[in-house]
């Protein structure tokens, strides 16, 4: 009699759990249909490329070639089109100066249907916050960008890269080309935990170097999330083999991270530890975060400061040793642009053992040509905003607020409305006379506005430094059996690495 009761109960339990279930799921689909009704509604002015019934254009986007396959759409859709991640999730698709300008000279947040999948890793960093507190975090920030705290970190680019170009050294003696994407990975992440943290490679505890492991994982997992829809659903993907090694990732970096912070506070308490790091020849970021206060005295809480370090070694990874992946491809691409980049920075390093501050300014020619390279492979393609307000475009369609904007970068940097004959490589596009009469939106590598990226000028600096002692090193030429294949994970990258073959210049050829 029991047994038969309890199996009852536990029927009608069941019943009650399993219409609990499906009442949910079909309140969670009437909210995604009303949403995907005024995403519709909204750009219903904005004609583009057909969808298919379930996908949208998901499955072009995720095709070897999509990147290409929407400069096509931009020439037929001018100015913008409607792009849909599934049948839910639909932006206006942008890649025209003006409608760049209504948008990103506004300082929209991010859209948190792509940029929530970053918060368990880097949190509520400036990346990723709005309003007031993104404001205060900016501002708190921007002195750590300063010209005279990045002087010092030349000799850091410099040291980092002149392990990868030992390393460079003994694989070209083998004949072959290679892969230079993940030796230069390497070398910018080692870049920045000696700018970050006052580490490096060389010497790393068994907690450093779990650290910097579990970063190279972790980037590499993101990617991986974004381009696989099924790991969408956080509830889903924390189940996964995947997402569970996801987990296991972010709290190594975190408990990396907040061990460093512990320390670094406890050190700052005696006086002399305290002067030691004041008058030490660089300051790290962390040194820069703790001692950043505004004009209330008001510092970043152990939460925020974990999460502005963690965006930094996020934002400033997989985007540099893009940039320069693919400018050292455009070298070996344009031999004689090599060679003129080349011939420059020979004639600036002169007598000198290494480069300085004031060099990099000199660099002129090298400076258009990875502006130029920016231009053919931005390192971040696509980024996406919310309106927080509506906007009227210039050709009289607008938006409402809540819409959310795709800023196709890759697409707007080869718009032929704006950048003639946009496949040919021309650093001459960036003379100051070309570039002062272009549309201030029309160039935008570090996006635009005040929301650009605040660590443009590090990243610039890196980039000068690192390319400038490769090119003294190497002569770069392609390996035409091995061309790489452009792929849109978060940062462009090559679906099958990038190839090149490297011949050694000889000791006399840089120092």
């Amino acid at each position: 009699m029991v047994p038969s009761f309890l199996s009852l109960r536990l029927s009608c339990l069941g019943l009650w759990a399993s219409g609990l279930i499906l009442v949910l799921g079909f309140l969670k689909l009437i909210r995604l249909l009303l949403r995907r009704q005024r995403l519709a509604k909204a750009m219903g002015n904005f004609p583009g490329p057909p969808t298919h019934w379930l996908f949208g254009h998901a499955l072009e986007i995720q095709q070897t070639g999509s990147l290409d396959k929407v400069v096509s759409w931009a020439h037929q859709f001018p100015y913008a089109h409607p792009l849909w991640f599934g049948q839910f999730i639909g932006f206006l698709n942008i890649y025209e100066p003006d409608y760049a300008k209504a948008v990103y000279s506004r300082g929209d947040p991010k859209a948190p249907d792509v940029y929530d999948f970053f918060l368990q890793w880097i949190g509520r960093g400036l990346l990723v916050l709005e309003g007031p507190k993104w404001f205060q975090h900016r501002k708190l920030l921007t002195p750590g960008f300063h010209y005279d705290v990045l002087k010092p970190y030349v000799a850091l680019f410099a040291e980092s890269t002149r392990v990868m170009l030992d390393k460079w050294e003994e694989k070209a003696q083998e004949g072959k080309s290679f892969d230079i994407f993940c030796d230069v990975g390497h070398m910018a992440l080692n870049t920045l935990m000696k700018c970050t943290f006052g580490r490096g490679d060389t010497g790393l505890g068994h907690r450093d170097s779990s650290y910097y492991l579990a970063v190279s994982d972790l980037t590499l997992l993101m990617q991986q999330r974004l381009v696989s829809f099924h790991y969408h659903n956080d509830f889903i993907y924390w189940l996964t083999p995947h997402g569970r090694r996801f987990l296991r990732a972010c709290q190594v970096a975190h408990d990396h991270t907040d061990q460093v912070i512990r320390e670094r506070k406890a050190a700052l308490q005696d006086e002399k530890v305290r002067k030691k790091i004041q008058n030490r020849r660089h300051l790290d970021f962390l040194d820069i975060l703790l001692g950043a206060q505004d004009e209330d005295d008001s510092k970043l809480s152990d939460a925020d400061l974990r999460a502005e370090v963690d965006t930094f070694m996020f934002g400033g990874h997989d985007t540099t040793t893009s940039g320069i992946s693919w400018f050292l491809y455009c070298m070996a691409l344009y031999p004689e642009h090599q060679h003129r980049c080349r011939e420059e920075v020979r004639e600036i390093l002169g007598d000198q053992d290494s480069f300085q501050w004031d060099d990099l300014g000199k660099m002129t020619y090298l400076t258009m040509c990875i502006k130029e390279s920016f231009r053919l492979y931005p390192p971040v393609p696509q980024v996406y905003c919310q309106l927080s307000k509506p906007v009227t475009f210039v050709d009289g369609r607008s938006l409402p607020a809540g819409s959310l904007i795709s800023m196709h970068i890759y697409a707007l940097h080869r718009n032929s409305a704006v950048w003639p004959d946009p496949e040919v490589f021309d650093p001459l596009r960036f003379s100051t006379e070309n570039a002062s009469k272009r549309h201030p939106f029309s160039f935008m590598p570090f996006s635009a506005g005040p929301r650009n990226c605040i660590g443009q000028q590090f990243a610039m600096s890196e980039m000068k430094v690192v390319t400038a002692m490769c090119l003294l090193h190497f002569e770069f030429s392609l390996d035409p059996s091995r061309l790489p294949i452009k792929m849109l994970q978060l940062v462009l990258r090559s679906k099958n690495g990038i190839h090149l073959h490297l011949k050694p210049l000889g000791p006399g050829s840089g120092k």
